[in-house]
């Protein structure tokens, strides 16, 4: 088994070449084609991200190195446990990483992706920067069949959070409007799945100039730079008052101010993005404008179904996907940091 692993936080990932593991029980061991490249991997790989005023989450814990990064995996199933059911070995799927503990309350509410002692994938256990993964359950391995191959993986962490986000917007009136702040990877994601649920009303934002350019060509309907004085004032006044929902794939101190400045009475941000920062927050005024904030992070099992299902109906538009080998995996870290990415990178083994 070939994979490109973390030995230590911040340096580079190291290839190593060791025997493919043997599945127990339930087990499954899944051959792979794909594997997305997120920012969470940069999380794990750089051992923190910055919750601003020079202020750091610790992310080394949790994990034994040398560990393998990589939780947006596509690939065919190569061995089966004795207690692995209802898959045989060749069939193509995605693998959902993000798994429970199985017994908290999370879990029986079908929320493993919030378990607080989680098994996750690429994030816990050793993940997709490999050419094989060993997966615990069949239940987390999803037909992917009909996808192309190079972007399945991808929705099940980029699209699942897109997709997971959206459904917190709710119901909302044919005169509402949705914004998407950010058009990065994830954000890209957002775009197309908005569109597939709310239809063509779709407004976006994001400070580089050819991310508003691939917003346009992807059927945003209005496209602002937040980094301009009179953005909020220009989203206030096409919107006749404001947007129900921002959903804000950035997360920094400045996407969160412009976000919330361009919420009509009543809307919400739901905030998706981990960039890092930290925000002041008048109490009276968000109470008398009726906002709230909320959390996001990936999507349950459930969710990841429905999405595939929405997928495979031709409702959503495929985004970009540069394929590079699996040695190429440092540069691709690399270039996701400095922002160089639109749409994602999927590394092949």
């Amino acid at each position: 088994m070939k994979s490109q692993k973390i030995i230590g936080y911040g340096e580079p990932l190291k290839a190593f070449e060791e025997p493919n593991p043997q599945p127990i029980g339930t087990e499954v061991l899944v051959s792979i084609s794909h594997c997305g490249v997120c920012h969470s991997d940069l999380h794990i790989h750089d051992g923190f991200f910055s919750l601003g005023n020079n202020r750091k989450l610790d992310t080394s814990g949790g994990r034994d190195l040398p560990f393998t990064l990589g939780h947006e995996i596509h690939g065919k199933v190569a061995a089966l446990g004795p207690k692995a059911t209802g898959i045989d070995v060749m069939d193509e799927c995605v693998v959902y990483p993000w798994i429970g503990c199985g017994t908290c309350a999370q879990c029986e509410n079908g929320q493993e992706n919030l378990c607080g002692s989680n098994r996750n994938l690429g994030t816990r256990k050793d993940g997709g920067f490999s050419d094989h993964v060993l997966v615990p359950h069949p239940r987390y391995l999803l037909n992917a069949t009909g996808i192309p191959s190079g972007l399945a993986g991808t929705y099940m962490c980029s699209g699942l959070t897109a997709y997971s986000a959206l459904k917190k917007v709710g119901e909302i009136s044919e005169k509402d409007k949705i914004m998407i702040l950010g058009i990065g990877g994830v954000g890209y994601m957002g775009l197309q799945l908005a569109r597939a649920l709310f239809g063509e009303t779709i407004l976006c934002a994001d400070i580089e100039a050819s991310k508003r350019d691939a917003a346009r060509n992807a059927g945003a309907k209005e496209v602002y730079d937040p980094s301009e004085q009179t953005a909020s004032k220009s989203v206030i006044r096409d919107t006749s008052g404001g947007v129900f929902a921002v959903l804000d794939f950035v997360g920094s101190e400045a996407s969160v101010g412009f976000g919330r400045k361009c919420l009509r009475r009543g809307g919400r941000l739901i905030l998706v993005g981990l960039f890092g920062g930290g925000i002041e927050i008048d109490l009276p005024l968000m109470a008398l404008q009726g906002h709230s904030m909320i959390g996001s992070i990936t999507g349950s099992l459930s969710e990841a179904r429905d999405l595939l299902a929405l997928v495979k109906k031709g409702k959503v538009a495929e985004i970009p996907i540069e394929e590079r080998p699996l040695d190429q995996a440092n540069s691709a870290l690399d270039d996701l940091r400095d922002g160089k990415v639109i749409g994602r990178v999927v590394l092949t083994p």
